[in-house]
């Protein structure tokens, strides 16, 4: 989690220094000087410093006379998608998160994240996968691995990308395997956090065993879902809905293979279609909801999200579906197990 402090240099380090870090950083040759307490001063390239000994500076004079002292920066979890995007569109590849006393707490490298998602994540991962057997008998479904990769980490990998730093993993069956994979995180630049159940509680009760979220909205989805679903794009008609929950949806055709007559209510013909094709939307097991929504969760009890979609509803608050035009495929079956085995070579993640 600490991996942006190479891009910091204190304000009374050397010119020489300062070429020596700008070279070991290779392609995101960009410094950001600070004092002791990482409050930001400037920022220092290649460029500058060239641009320094062109006006006459030289290798004994102090780093400060080199910097920029206006660089763009955002501050933390106030994250404007909008901004980011202009930041990506004018090229700025490294950006420096503050927090409100100007202190440096991380860094955006667009190579490695593509935006910043102000969500926290949590993923359900303690089935037993009985359907799967024996695969799973000494496996957690989650580890099961697609194109020599577990299923989660796809999903870990595809949050991570977005920003979202803090993840947390409903554990239960096997959950010892799942912490011994991913340990805290921190090999991923991200928290990890397990919840382990004492009993059952369904597939959204265990999210009240988070004492404490860092974001006011919160993305919940199955573990075992192979998706390329456009979480950015997700969370941003999440907003812009003004909803206080989302869930993504995923297309079922039914194929009817005679005509189909509709009627009246006293039998009369009104329309023919022949052999139609119906469309129909079905809950894809991801989900965005607003914190306060927790509160209508009962705690310590069995409780499933489909209860809570239902109780959304019922209080008249807004619920919204968002359908996902990628790849979405859930892992529950052999079959589908093997399906994913031939996708996974022509997803694009």
């Amino acid at each position: 989690m600490d991996s942006f402090k190479q891009h910091l240099i204190l304000k009374n380090q050397s010119v020489r220094e300062a070429f020596i870090r700008l070279d070991k950083l290779a392609s995101d040759a960009i410094l950001f000087v600070v004092d002791d307490q990482n409050v930001l001063f400037g920022s220092l390239t290649d460029g500058d410093l060239r641009r320094g000994f062109i006006r006459g500076l030289g290798f004994d004079d102090i780093i400060t006379d080199f910097i920029q002292p206006n660089p763009k920066f955002i501050y933390d979890k106030e994250f404007d998608q909008e901004k980011l995007k202009e930041f990506k569109d004018n090229l700025i590849k490294i950006i420096p998160i503050l927090n409100k006393e100007n202190q440096i707490v991380d860094i955006l490298n667009f190579r490695f994240r593509s935006t910043l998602l102000p969500l926290d994540a949590v993923l359900m991962a303690g089935g037993e996968g009985k359907r799967l057997r024996p695969l799973t008998e000494n496996t957690p479904k989650p580890l099961l691995k697609v194109g020599g990769k577990p299923i989660i980490e796809y999903n870990i990998d595809r949050l991570a990308n977005v920003g979202v730093e803090n993840i947390y993993l409903s554990i239960n069956y096997l959950g010892e395997q799942l912490e011994a994979y991913f340990e805290d995180g921190s090999s991923k630049n991200i928290k990890i956090d397990y919840l382990r159940e004492e009993k059952p509680l369904g597939t959204i009760g265990s999210v009240l065993l988070v004492e404490e979220f860092q974001h006011e909205d919160i993305l919940v989805m199955n573990s075992d879902l192979l998706t390329n679903i456009d979480f950015a794009d997700f969370y941003k008609t999440f907003k812009e809905s003004n909803a206080d929950m989302a869930v993504a949806a995923t297309s079922y055709h039914v194929d009817v293979p005679y005509a189909v007559l509709e009627t009246d209510d006293n039998q009369n013909v009104k329309t023919l279609k022949e052999k139609p094709r119906y469309t129909y939307f079905s809950n894809a097991g991801i989900y965005i909801i607003k914190k306060k929504l927790l509160s209508m969760i009962p705690k310590g009890e069995f409780y499933d999200i489909t209860d809570l979609m239902e109780k959304v509803i019922e209080m008249d608050h807004k619920l919204v579906t968002y359908p996902i035009n990628g790849y979405w495929l859930d892992i529950g079956k052999h079959e589908d197990f093997k399906k994913a085995q031939e996708d996974i070579k022509h997803i694009k993640f």
